[in-house]
């Protein structure tokens, strides 16, 4: 097979990435390990920047988002059992949208396949070779087992963390910078409308909470719990009792429960891999950094890594590697910008079990003055609201 781009990995970032190329007259495949369905629904993200709102309506993919996104203009920090509104859109002009990540891939699916793009799924042992020459070569076993090869001229890895797309770049040439986090959080999908109607960030003595949402009718909550923690060990009843516990605050709120759908335990870390090309292989999204949750930044981050790559590569397959070469630094200084926010909104709204009281003073007065501070809030908020691409 012959394709201009070979890419892997049909999350959002490597199914935008060939929708954008697809649509500046780049031929691209498009190869991924799981199944159809398996993408269509698999759980992740839900907080859209405004950035990836835009970005997505440009193209002509934002009707469902506009029509089922949730939008909002703020988000609420509790500490001391007080509730304090971040007042995103008075504070920036701009906003956050709740639409699943899984929906986001669902569109893309949808849009591939309206339009005959290539798309392949259950592909297996995937390869990558000749990354040093203007020529890269993919191997891979499609869903009938049948060996394929297809020659190309760029590839691109948006194939995640665990992917084959980064160890294919020879030992020596990247950097790597990483911290693991002593805590993780307990995700549940809840099947009960929100209890709130904007996101809750929630510091309390037992750790930390948050309140989310996916529609108005499921609920997204997460609980701070020990990295070693057995979900066996947290019933129903137990969760719903710690979520009321760390989310209360002096005055009206209840909590409202439900059945649960979904839930999972996830180890936080920080994760960049420096440079996100070599030759021509480019890596995108989580093949190349990694983010705690708690900034929303993760798919955010994949999406503005691909409207820069698309670019970029339609530059260089015109004959023009310019931008082609500014990639990695490009997208470095926004994925470090996210890396700084996602680990400060981590540090200071998680308990960490090793600290000191002196450093847990230092936590309460961080979040009072972000809390009372118009600037302070005004830099988180703008840093939640997604700066621009490329930037």
């Amino acid at each position: 097979m012959r394709t201009q781009v070979a890419v892997i990995g049909a999350g959002p970032a490597g199914l935008l990435l060939s929708y954008l190329l697809h649509s500046e007259g780049v031929d691209a495949v498009v190869l991924e390990a799981r199944d159809r369905e398996y993408v269509r629904q698999r759980v992740r993200a839900g907080v859209c920047e405004q950035p990836t709102v835009e970005l997505l309506t440009e193209i002509g993919l934002g009707d469902r988002l506009a029509r089922e996104g949730l939008p909002h203009e703020g988000f609420s920090l509790r500490f001391d059992g007080q509730d304090h509104r971040i007042a995103l859109t008075e504070l920036t002009g701009r906003s956050i949208t709740v639409y699943g990540q899984q929906e986001i891939v669902k569109d893309l699916v949808d849009a591939h396949e309206r339009q005959g793009l290539p798309l392949e799924f259950e592909v297996s042992d995937v390869a990558v070779s000749d990354v040093d020459t203007s020529r890269p070569v993919v191997r891979y076993r499609d869903a009938a087992g049948v060996s394929q090869v297809i020659e190309c001229d760029a590839v691109v890895g948006c194939d995640g963390f665990h992917g084959v797309s980064r160890p294919s770049i020879p030992d020596g040439v990247l950097q790597f910078f990483e911290r693991e986090y002593p805590f993780a959080w307990l995700g549940v999908l809840a099947q009960t409308p929100p209890s709130h109607e904007e996101l809750i960030y929630t510091h309390h003595p037992r750790g930390f909470a948050l309140h989310s949402m996916r529609s108005p009718e499921i609920t997204r909550l997460y609980l701070q719990v020990d990295p070693g923690e057995d979900l066996a060990a947290w019933s129903d009843d137990r969760i719903w009792s710690e979520l009321s516990t760390r989310l209360a605050v002096d005055g009206e709120f209840t909590l409202r429960e439900g059945p649960i759908l979904d839930k999972g335990i996830t180890p936080m870390r920080s994760f960049v891999a420096e440079p996100m090309r070599h030759g021509r292989l480019f890596l995108a999204g989580d093949a190349a950094h990694i983010v705690p949750p708690t900034g929303a930044k993760g798919m955010n981050l994949a999406v503005a890594d691909v409207r820069v790559l698309s670019r970029a590569l339609v530059s260089l397959l015109k004959g023009d590697p310019t931008l082609a070469d500014a990639y990695s630094d490009t997208c470095l200084r926004r994925v470090w910008r996210a890396e700084h926010f996602s680990w400060f909104m981590t540090t200071m709204l998680h308990i960490d079990p090793g600290a000191d009281a002196f450093a847990r003073r230092l936590q309460l007065s961080q979040l009072r003055y972000t809390a009372s501070s118009r600037a302070a809030a005004t830099s988180v908020a703008e840093n939640y609201v997604g700066l621009p691409f490329g930037v």
